[in-house]
Parts: structure tokens; C-alpha cells; sequence
């Protein structure tokens, strides 16, 4: 079959164009200008949609290192504190952060109403300003409902991803969720990143589900908070080098490293972002030594963080560093008094304190 080719019509450049295909009041150069006019202003909106894509790509490439499951401040009256969020946002960025993902367990999501949520992506968005990677909490058990969600968040210029987490209390199968989170993969070009977290859905992604996932041309990587180490090994081996694991516990950040991961969603990074980024870069650069000497200091923190149900007790220690509020909204309640005494005794021995010196620290290698 011939291949056909666009010729443009001579009368609308050339100056000798028939007479009758003029509008009136136009001359043929009038009409070749405005035709290249045209052309230009498609060439660059397609120029910036290139852009767009390799910028999406890029960030995609960057997904790695150790992000921050950032919490959402409140002011006394429970409203969103958005100046403390601006800061904490800056704060993180500033201490080597490599992506941030708002809105999720950690930021209360399930708290907040529909334009509080779409304004903390917005406000998290702007303040990072392209620096970094920003994924979006969007989780719902309804799948119509997420994708709802995940188109409106397909709106918010800059956003690089989803994060969007097993359906809860529904309890679906694997089938379900394939379903499920296929639905949300094809609702938008956003790239999505996985959450399983069983312990507070119901539900376990299993690493065949999560290799049929991996598939969707989107669907980029998985947060793994199963806890299940031979589960996420059996990840590992299975899907492609390309697809992004990144463990969703401190605790087990390093173990994850080892076995292949590309990085971590920290919770314990809200209040040590410096700390927690070098600890995860050390281990991608195969510097055991100091990453073990980082998880060794800060390990009990990162325990200590979920004494209480989270993130009331990382809340506290945001107020103890004068970052935030420790404010939260029901059904969530601060910590009890002896549990912030035990946090501020620990904070203050690690030398987080302004004013107070660390107690020291032990370098036993293992």
C-alpha cells in the first residue's frame, strides 16, 4: 500500500494563489503566516508533552534511595497547619530526602476530607517545586472510588505518581485485587507504585498477582510492608530488574537492601530525614559497614515509633523538635504521658534535642 503524504495547498503560501481561494480581507500571506503560526503552537505543545513524559521517566529512574511517608500537621483547632507543612517539606528536601509520599497511613489520609486531601498534594507539589519525586497517597476500597481519585489527581501538574494501597476491610482475593488496582492503573498515565500492607488492609498482594501487575505499563513498583521476608524475596527473583521494590519498614529496611531492594518509604525519616537517607544510600553503595553503624544508633527509635499506634508517636517527637503540632484527628489520640516520657528520654540520649548532647553511641559491627 502507498504511503500517503501530506502536501499542503499551494494557495495558501505561494503569492500567485488563485484569487478565489481567499477570505476576504485576507491576503495569501496573511493565511501562510497564520498556518505556521498554528504549526508552531502544536509543535510546542507537543514539545512540552515530550518533556512531560521524559521528566515522568526521569523521576521514575530517580524512584529510589529513602523517602519520607510524610505526616500531615494540624493546628490546635484540627485544621491542616499548611505553613508546617511547607516547612517540613523544605526540612526533608533540604536533608537529602529523595521523594516524599503525602497522604497515606502516615499522613492521615483517612482523616481528611476530599479538598483537605487534594490541597496537602497541592501544597507538598508546589513546596517541592520539581526537586524531588512526589507520589500521592490514593487508597480506597471502592475501586470506582479510586479511580475517581486517581484521576483527579492526574490534574495536580507536577505530581510524579500514585501510591495506592490494598483495598481495605473488603478483604478481596487475589483476583479481586488484580482487578482492582488494574482499574486504577488504567484510570491514568500517572506512573503507580503498589502498597501491600496486610496487617492494616486485610488483604496480602502475593508476589504472582504483583508480577501480573508489573505487566500494566504504569504500575512501576510496590511498597512492600508484608513483614514477610521469604515472601519479598520470592518478589524479588520474580519480577522484572526494571520494577521497583521498596520496603515499607524501618525495621527491615536493610534486609530488603540486601536482598535486592532500591530503597525504603520511611516513617522514622519524619523526624531523622538525614539520618535515615544516608543509612539507605550507604546500603546502595554497598557501604554495609556505615549503614549498619546508622541502623545500630537508630534502630530502637525506629521501634519506638510504633510503641503506640502510628503516627501519634512520631507526632510527639515532631513537637519535641519544635516541627509540629502533636496534633491528631479521631480516631487517633496522642501518645499516653509515660510513652512520651520514655520518647523524650530516647530523643534526647540520640542528641536530637537542641541543647543536649548524645549520650554516645555503639559502633559494635555485626
Amino acid at each position: 500500500m502507498e504511503r500517503r503524504r501530506f502536501i499542503f495547498p499551494s494557495f495558501m503560501c505561494h503569492p500567485n494563489s488563485i484569487e478565489g481561494s481567499r477570505v476576504p480581507g485576507q491576503g495569501p500571506g496573511d493565511i501562510c503566516r497564520g498556518f505556521f503560526v498554528l504549526f508552531g503552537a502544536v509543535k510546542a505543545i507537543l514539545s512540552r508533552n515530550q518533556q512531560s513524559q521524559h521528566d515522568k521517566l526521569t523521576f521514575i529512574m530517580d524512584l529510589m534511595g529513602c523517602g519520607t511517608a510524610l505526616v500531615t500537621p494540624f493546628r490546635r483547632d484540627g485544621s491542616v497547619d499548611e505553613p508546617a507543612l511547607h516547612a517540613l517539606v523544605n526540612w526533608q528536601i533540604e536533608s537529602g530526602i529523595g521523594f516524599l509520599v503525602p497522604c497515606g497511613t502516615t499522613g492521615e489520609a483517612s482523616t481528611l476530607t476530599e479538598t483537605e486531601w487534594l490541597r496537602v498534594v497541592e501544597i507538598v507539589v508546589a513546596t517541592s517545586s520539581g526537586r524531588i519525586p512526589i507520589f500521592a497517597g490514593c487508597t480506597h476500597n471502592a475501586t470506582h472510588e479510586a479511580v475517581g481519585r486517581a484521576r483527579k489527581l492526574s490534574k495536580i501538574h507536577g505530581l510524579s505518581g500514585i501510591l495506592t494501597a490494598n483495598p481495605y476491610y473488603n478483604r478481596p482475593g487475589q483476583e479481586g485485587q488484580y482487578q482492582h488496582f488494574r482499574a486504577i492503573a488504567e484510570s491514568t498515565d500517572l506512573p503507580i507504585l503498589l502498597y501491600n500492607i496486610p496487617s492494616r488492609t486485610g488483604a496480602n498482594l502475593e508476589p504472582a498477582t504483583i508480577s501480573r501487575l508489573a505487566e500494566l505499563k504504569n504500575v512501576i513498583g510496590v511498597k512492600e510492608s508484608s513483614g514477610n521476608l521469604a515472601q519479598i524475596t520470592e518478589l524479588l527473583i520474580t519480577v522484572p530488574r526494571s520494577f521497583k521494590v521498596l520496603a515499607g519498614d524501618d525495621a527491615l529496611s536493610l534486609p530488603i537492601l540486601a536482598l535486592g531492594g532500591v530503597g525504603l518509604v520511611s516513617v522514622a525519616s519524619n523526624v531523622i530525614p538525614g539520618q535515615m537517607a544516608r543509612m539507605v544510600g550507604a546500603a546502595l553503595e554497598n557501604d554495609w559497614l556505615d549503614a549498619r553503624r546508622i541502623n545500630r544508633r537508630f534502630y530502637r527509635l525506629m521501634q519506638a515509633l510504633f510503641w503506640e499506634a502510628s503516627p501519634a508517636p512520631v507526632k510527639a517527637v515532631l513537637q519535641m523538635l519544635s516541627r509540629s503540632e502533636d496534633v491528631l484527628r479521631l480516631p487517633m489520640v496522642p501518645v499516653s504521658d509515660p510513652t512520651r516520657r520514655k520518647l523524650e528520654r530516647m530523643v534526647g540520649e540520640l542528641g536530637m534535642l537542641a541543647g543536649i548532647p548524645a549520650t554516645g553511641e555503639d559502633l559494635r559491627m555485626f
